[in-house]
């Protein structure tokens, strides 16, 4: 069996990834510190003795460098998520983000490690005018974390010059589905709308409603990583739906889906928040990227998998 390491394994996505790649045959090694992951993301696989569990930071070096040990693929997904979280704490988004970033990239160079599939985000792109984004546009970060974020970039393409390690760098756009959560101030907009408005509540919009997303199924971002691993490909790739839909249709659909008449409550844009995200995917067809899920049916499974649970 191949080894593969997933660092933030026990988040959202990364449990998602962590579960694919023990069904495709990997024996996979998840990395997290808990900060935001939860150990019931993965504690299906670890009583089936599926994965191996390390609970520690990607920024010890130390650390890094006797896991990575023999290991093929590294899947970089380990970060302090949200804008708004990076604006309360700028240094924190930075130290996880950035600095965790170059010591994954060290670690994985001494260790010979393959390639690493780094997990980017959309928000590198900020206001750019035009739509949809690619990945030959100027990057206008708006936030310290979409600047983490892009710096991490930077410092894959810095080691695949330097140190020759193959990396790909995966720019995420508003990926939503089970597992996600809304029980923080920095839970993604999609999970807190259905939690709102299964309890009755009016969900919050910030800004107008008009603001547009592209969002992405996690079970799409999962194969996209895969596919990312075992191609040739290195460089930046955008992963999204492929449609841009606004603030105000996403509510409109969970309520129509929920059979709720609740109304949205309206308060001001938040710092960091960008107006239009859409992608072009055109580039990531290169390694056989084509998302599967459209936003209804994403949305359903999503709402089925929280209701059973």
């Amino acid at each position: 069996m191949k080894k593969v390491v997933v660092t933030g394994g026990a988040g959202f996505i990364g449990s998602h990834l962590a579960e694919e790649l023990t069904r495709r045959g990997y024996y996979v090694v998840i990395l997290d510190d808990l900060s935001t992951g939860k150990k019931s993301n993965i504690d299906g696989l670890l009583a089936k003795k599926q994965a191996e569990f390390i609970q520690g930071t990607i920024t010890n070096q130390d650390l890094l460098l006797e896991v990575f040990k023999n290991t093929e693929y590294v899947f970089h997904l380990a970060a302090l998520p949200s804008v708004p979280r990076s604006i309360n704490n700028p240094l924190v988004s930075h130290e996880a983000n950035a600095t965790g970033t170059l010591s994954v990239l060290l670690a994985a160079s001494k260790n010979k490690v393959k390639k690493v599939v780094y997990a980017s985000s959309s928000s590198v792109y900020g206001e750019t005018p035009t739509l949809p984004k690619r990945e030959d546009m100027l990057p206008r970060p708006l936030s310290p974390y979409a600047v983490s974020k892009l710096a991490g970039e930077y410092y894959c393409n810095v080691f695949k010059e330097c140190f020759s390690l193959a990396a790909v760098s995966l720019r995420y756009f508003n990926v939503y589905g089970p597992k996600q959560t809304a029980d923080s101030q920095y839970a993604a907009v999609i999970p807190t709308f259905i939690k709102s408005i299964a309890e009755g509540k009016a969900p919050v919009i910030f800004g107008d409603g008009e603001q547009t997303r592209d969002f992405t199924f996690v079970k799409d971002v999962i194969k996209s990583n895969i596919l990312a691993a075992e191609s040739d490909a290195i460089g930046v790739f955008n992963i999204s739906g492929g449609r841009g839909i606004t603030i105000n249709e996403t509510v409109r659909l969970i309520l129509k889906m929920a059979g709720s008449d609740v109304k949205p409550v309206y308060q001001k844009p938040r710092p960091g928040d960008i107006r239009h995200s859409w992608a072009d995917i055109g580039k990531a067809a290169v390694f056989g990227y084509k998302p599967q899920y459209t936003f209804e049916n994403g949305l359903k499974e999503m709402t089925r998998s929280l209701y059973e649970t």
